[in-house]
C-alpha cells in the first residue's frame, strides 16, 4: 500500500480522535454545570476542527448564491479553510443568503427549500457541533429529532412502549402552523443566552438568522424562522422547542397530573400522551396560550384529543372509559396507530403506513415510469428497486407487512401498465412480464426495524425479514 495514503489515512484518524476528545470535553462541563452560560468556545473551533466539518459536510449537494461546489471548493481546501477560519474569528465572515428554490409536494403544492453555499455549510457544521454537545446534555429524552444517534423508528418505538405501558389514554395530537417559519429571532436569542454566550459563536448564529433568501433576483430579510436548509437550522429548532415545550411539560406539566403522562417530540411532531382524560384536557386548553408566549400557534384545526384507551379484554374493540365508542387512531411520521389484537389474543398497538404516504408513494412511482417509459429496462429496474428498498426500509416495521406487500403489489402493477404502453401491440401479456421479473426482480417486501426476533416472527408468519415473494 502506498505510504502516502496510510500516511493520510492516519492523519484523519488523529484528527478524529482529537476532534472527539474536545468535544467529549465541552459535553462533561455541560453535565457537570448545567446552570452554566459558556463563554470561551471558538477557540475549539480550529484549522483540523473545520477538516472535521468539511469531512461531515455533503459534497454533492446544489451550490448556493456564490455557485461553488464542493468539488470545486476541495481543489484549495487549505487555503480556503485557513480563509475562512480567520474570517470567522476576526468577524469578518459574512454570511451569504440563501438560495431558495420550490420542489414539489404530493399534493400539488410546492415546498420551498433552501440551499446555503457550501463554504456556509461548513462553517455551520463546526458551530452546530460544539453548540451541540452541550445541548445534548440538556435535552430530554423524548426528544428524538436530529439528534445524534436517534431515529424516527426510535421516537416510533418510545411511544408504542409507553402506550402499552400504560394500557392506553389520551393523546394530544397537536400541529405547529409554520414552526420553522415562525420562530422568534429575540426569544431565540433569549433561550441562547442560558447556555451559550461565546460571543465569537453567537455573531455567527446572528449573521446566519439574518442572512436572508435569494429568489427570483432579489433578497428578502425576516426577524422569524431559521436559516433555511442550513445546516445549523434543525439543531436551533430542537433548542427553541427544548424551551416552549420539552422541559415545561417535564418541570410544569407533568408534576400537576393526576395520573402518568408522557412526551414524544420528533422536530416539529409531537405527541402528548396521558392515562387520564382530565389532564389531557386541562394541558389541551392551556397548550395554545404557552406556544402563543413564543410567538407560535396551535393549528385549530388539524389539532385534536383521541381517546386512544386501551379495549377491554374479551370486547370487540370497545375502549374502556369512551362510553362504547372504539377508541380512535392517530398518526406519527408517516403511521397511523391503532390498537389491534395479537396471535396470543392481547389488544396491543399496531402501526400501519398512513393511506396519505401510501398512496403519495406510489404516485411518485407512477409518475417517474411515466416520464421514463423508454428508459432502458436495466435502468428501470435499478431506480425501481431503490425506490422501493428506500420504502421498506422506512416502512419495513413489526406489523406493518400488509401494508408493504400491497405497496410491493402496486408499485410492480404501475410497472406493468407503463411496459404496456411501451409495447408495439399496447399490451404486455402477463406470462412475458412474469419472466421479465426473473430477469429483473424488484426487492420483496420485509420488515427492517421489528420488536420481536425475526425467527420468532418467521414462525408466526406475520412475515418480518421474509423472502418469500408475493404472488405475482
Amino acid at each position: 500500500m502506498d505510504s502516502g495514503i496510510v500516511e493520510g489515512k492516519d492523519d484523519r484518524i488523529r484528527s478524529l480522535m482529537n476532534v472527539s476528545t474536545k468535544l467529549r470535553r465541552i459535553a462533561k462541563l455541560a453535565k457537570d454545570r448545567p446552570e452554566t452560560a459558556f463563554t470561551t468556545l471558538a477557540h475549539h473551533i480550529d484549522l483540523e476542527f473545520l477538516r472535521e466539518a468539511y469531512r461531515r459536510t455533503r459534497k454533492d449537494g446544489a451550490p448556493g448564491v456564490d455557485r461553488v461546489s464542493g468539488r470545486e471548493y476541495a481543489r484549495d481546501l487549505e487555503r480556503n479553510l485557513e480563509a475562512l477560519l480567520n474570517a470567522f474569528k476576526s468577524g469578518r465572515y459574512r454570511a451569504p443568503p440563501v438560495r431558495r428554490v420550490h420542489i414539489p409536494k404530493g399534493d400539488g403544492r410546492t415546498r420551498p427549500l433552501g440551499i446555503p453555499a457550501f463554504e456556509d455549510k461548513i462553517l455551520q457544521r463546526a458551530v452546530t457541533m460544539v453548540v451541540e454537545a452541550i445541548y445534548e446534555e440538556d435535552f430530554v429524552d423524548g426528544s428524538y429529532g436530529f439528534r445524534p444517534k436517534r431515529s424516527a423508528h426510535d421516537a416510533l418505538e418510545a411511544l408504542r412502549k409507553g402506550i402499552m405501558e400504560m394500557r392506553g389514554g389520551w393523546v394530544i395530537d397537536a400541529d405547529i402552523t409554520g414552526y420553522f417559519d415562525n420562530i422568534d429571532h429575540g426569544k431565540l436569542r433569549e433561550i441562547l443566552d442560558q447556555r451559550v454566550r461565546d460571543g465569537v459563536l453567537r455573531r455567527a448564529i446572528d449573521k446566519w438568522l439574518k442572512a436572508g433568501v435569494f429568489e427570483d433576483g432579489s433578497v428578502s430579510y425576516s426577524d422569524r424562522g431559521t436559516p433555511q436548509g442550513g445546516v445549523i437550522s434543525p439543531l436551533l429548532a430542537n433548542i427553541y422547542l427544548h424551551e416552549v415545550l420539552d422541559t415545561w411539560f417535564a418541570e410544569v406539566v407533568q408534576p400537576r397530573m393526576k395520573g402518568r403522562a408522557f412526551l414524544v417530540r420528533y422536530a416539529d411532531d409531537f405527541l402528548l400522551t396521558f392515562e387520564r382524560r382530565e389532564d389531557a384536557e386541562r394541558v389541551f386548553e392551556v397548550l395554545p396560550k404557552r406556544f402563543a408566549k413564543y410567538g407560535l400557534a396551535i393549528h385549530p384545526e388539524k389539532s385534536h384529543m383521541v381517546c386512544f384507551t386501551r379495549p377491554a379484554l374479551g370486547s370487540a374493540g370497545k375502549g374502556r372509559s369512551t362510553g362504547g365508542a372504539p377508541p380512535g387512531t392517530f398518526d406519527l411520521l408517516g403511521f397511523t396507530h391503532y390498537w389491534a389484537k395479537s396471535r396470543k389474543g392481547s389488544w396491543v398497538v399496531k402501526r400501519k403506513t398512513m393511506a396519505k404516504r401510501f398512496r403519495r408513494g406510489l404516485q411518485q412511482i407512477h409518475e417517474w415510469c411515466q416520464a421514463h417509459r423508454h428508459t432502458p429496462l436495466e435502468e428501470q429496474w435499478r431506480t425501481l428497486t431503490q425506490k422501493l428498498r428506500g420504502h421498506f426500509a422506512y416502512y419495513g416495521i413489526t406489523g406493518n407487512y400488509t401494508s408493504i406487500s400491497r405497496f410491493h403489489w402496486f408499485a410492480k402493477r404501475i410497472w406493468k401498465r407503463s411496459l404496456d404502453r411501451r409495447s408495439q401491440r399496447g399490451y404486455l401479456p402477463w406470462a412475458k412480464f412474469k419472466r421479465l421479473l426473473v430477469r429483473f426482480p424488484l426487492p420483496v417486501a420485509r420488515c427492517y426495524h421489528s420488536t420481536i426476533p425475526c425467527s420468532e416472527t418467521w414462525a408466526r408468519g406475520a412475515g418480518c425479514g421474509s423472502s418469500a415473494r408475493p404472488d405475482l
